[in-house]
């Protein structure tokens, strides 16, 4: 995960990271007249930003939807949540080139069905990363429950990537690829982690965040509660040390299954 902290010894990459930062702010900002919850997240068809970036320039696009993401709430109310908004966006950006990394040695523009399974499998498994960390965040301070923030991250991360990135990257990523400004070109990256240490990390970080979301939904919904939570009588009106406590291995699996990556 080097090539994380390279970005700023890298112009190039630093401005690529203000660009995706840039970018998604600005189409972020107009549609929060369109809350879906108060104050806490809208509709967001900006979110296929952060893949375009990813697959485009790597690791900036991690940093770039982090900040652009916090430039966004300030428009909305700055909070503690906004934290786990910084964390989810970061991995919403980070995950996608990683991914397709470790599933694909083609473009990342889908032509064929083969292609087409593994970018929309690439999508989800980066909308389920961010839906995780950003429900558990926000269920653990109290603010919305898992199985209704959790679920609205997914589908407008989901939604909006396929919708419009397939598009944006028939378009751009040829053009990027010629002027030679993707990540790959700009970067001196580590020698490549050993496959099967990848695709466990896939399988890893897919499970965890995949798992993650049916647990915590059945956890807020106070459908399912840990024995240890009834026996010393723990349980939260907000469920959020039921959330709180049940997710933190999933997160935790799911940033050591992208570190494996």
């Amino acid at each position: 995960m080097k090539e994380i902290w390279v970005v700023w010894d890298n112009t190039r990459m630093v401005v690529f990271t203000a660009i995706c930062a840039a970018l998604y702010a600005a189409i972020l900002i107009p549609f929060k007249v369109f809350p879906l919850i108060p104050g806490i997240t809208e509709l967001r068809p900006a979110n296929a930003i952060p893949v375009v970036c990813s697959f485009l320039f790597g690791p900036a696009a991690a940093w770039g939807a982090a900040i652009g993401n916090v430039i966004g709430d300030f428009f909305g109310g700055i909070g503690p949540g906004d934290f786990f908004g910084f964390v989810g966006n970061f991995l919403y950006g980070l995950v996608p080139y990683k991914v397709w990394e470790t599933v694909s040695t083609q473009a990342p523009v889908p032509k064929n069905v083969g292609l087409w399974l593994r970018f929309l499998f690439t999508l989800f498994v980066a909308s389920a990363a961010c839906a995780l960390v950003v429900g558990w965040g926000l269920n653990l301070l109290g603010f919305v429950p898992f199985a209704v923030l959790g679920n609205i991250v997914l589908f407008n991360n989901f939604v909006s990537s396929v919708l419009f990135a397939p598009l944006l990257l028939a378009v751009l990523y040829p053009r990027v690829a010629r002027g030679r400004l993707l990540y790959i070109h700009l970067l001196e990256r580590p020698q490549a982690k050993p496959r099967l240490m990848r695709l466990s990390g896939l399988v890893l970080l897919t499970a965890a965040s995949v798992g993650g979301l049916v647990v915590g939904n059945l956890l807020s919904a106070g459908r399912w509660t840990p024995g240890l939570f009834v026996e010393f009588g723990l349980t939260t009106q907000t469920r959020a040390a039921e959330v709180g406590v049940g997710l933190f291995p999933f997160v935790v699996l799911a940033c050591v299954g992208v570190m494996l990556l």
